[in-house]
């Protein structure tokens, strides 16, 4: 899309949600790093096995292609309340819950890997991600601190598993807001390697839509494989994967695997288009995120160079333990 015709959808968009509570200034100032992640203490996602058959034909594609999460505030009996739908300043705390059919707030879940609940709020153009583990009051009420570092428009996730015999997974989605003067950052250019950190982390593989394929994350440090990645709750990699215009959640499975240099994944897009991959990865006791925009369906634009590599990703900020392996949830 023209990026500025890109700009003039996400100012409107944004402009409709913030409402009368605040303005939209008519300065545009400045909002931060183009690329900028972090993870914060988040599960990770256990080891299956092999990759779903794919599926040929863009008809039986478009047939067998996944739902995506992450669309709705609420569904399957189950809303996303934000306490703070507005961070003034972009940090502070954060105050959520999840509510059932009758309106009363959740306060019993299935515990996947040592977590009831797992939240993610990132900038609506993708280049701001955050991971998140709140905390539960016995009410049910959540919450979390969180840091943004720019005015604009921002998604927050929550997906869990609600407790009770054979109750599904959801994935949520619901508006998030820090109020002052932006402009959006275009989609960050595809590359096939990023450097986060030191480390140097290289995508194989592609995104296809409603056929499943191996995304193949391999890590590296001063040009020499990373062989002794660690546990981080249970799985030597956690892969997150948004699609752009609508930040649409994508589920995606790991593949078994040792503890590097290659970290494997199976995904499903359900569409054609350009979506942001966040990878979590954790060695010497800290965890870093790699960022990725990857294609679905088409090819790279013109002059885009697919391998080059994109500018530093900001690292983790906190440091995390590791932990002994075992299973964790998928996304």
């Amino acid at each position: 899309m023209n990026t500025g015709v890109k700009t003039a959808a996400f100012a409107a968009a944004l402009a409709a949600a913030f409402g009368a509570a605040y303005g939209v200034g008519a300065g545009v100032g400045p909002v931060g790093s183009p690329v900028e992640v972090e993870h914060a203490n988040h599960a990770q996602a256990p080891a299956s096995k092999g990759a779903d058959a794919g599926h040929g034909g863009h008809a039986e594609a478009a047939a067998q292609a996944p739902a995506a999460g992450g669309l709705q505030v609420s569904e399957g009996g189950y809303a996303l309340s934000l306490d703070t739908p507005r961070i003034e300043g972009g940090r502070g705390e954060l105050r959520f819950s999840v509510k059932d059919a009758e309106g009363r707030k959740v306060t019993s879940y299935k515990t996947e890997h040592g977590k009831e609940l797992h939240f993610i709020v990132a900038s609506r153009d993708l280049t701001v991600y955050r991971h998140l583990h709140p905390v539960r009051a016995a009410d049910g009420t959540w919450s979390t601190p969180v840091d943004l570092p720019a005015a604009g428009g921002y998604k927050a996730f929550a997906d869990f598993t609600p407790a009770g015999e054979g109750a599904k997974g959801v994935t949520l989605g619901a508006d998030l807001a820090v109020p002052g003067a932006y402009a959006p950052n275009p989609l960050p250019a595809e590359a096939r390697t990023v450097d986060v950190d030191g480390y140097q982390v290289t995508l194989g593989g592609t995104l296809d839509p409603g056929k499943a394929g191996e995304l193949k994350l391999t890590v590296a440090k001063d040009g020499k494989p990373v062989t002794n990645l660690e546990p981080y709750l249970g799985a030597y990699g956690h892969l997150v994967a948004l699609r752009d215009g609508d930040l649409a959640y994508l589920h995606v499975h790991p593949n078994e695997g040792g503890p590097g240099p290659d970290v494997s994944f199976t995904a499903t897009a359900p569409s054609a288009g350009a979506y942001r991959l966040f990878l979590d990865f954790q060695h010497e006791g800290r965890v870093r995120t790699a960022a990725f925009t990857v294609s679905a369906g088409t090819r790279p634009a013109p002059g885009t160079d697919a391998n080059a590599p994109v500018a530093p990703a900001a690292p983790a900020t906190t440091p995390a333990p590791a932990a002994e392996p075992g299973d964790a949830h998928t996304h």
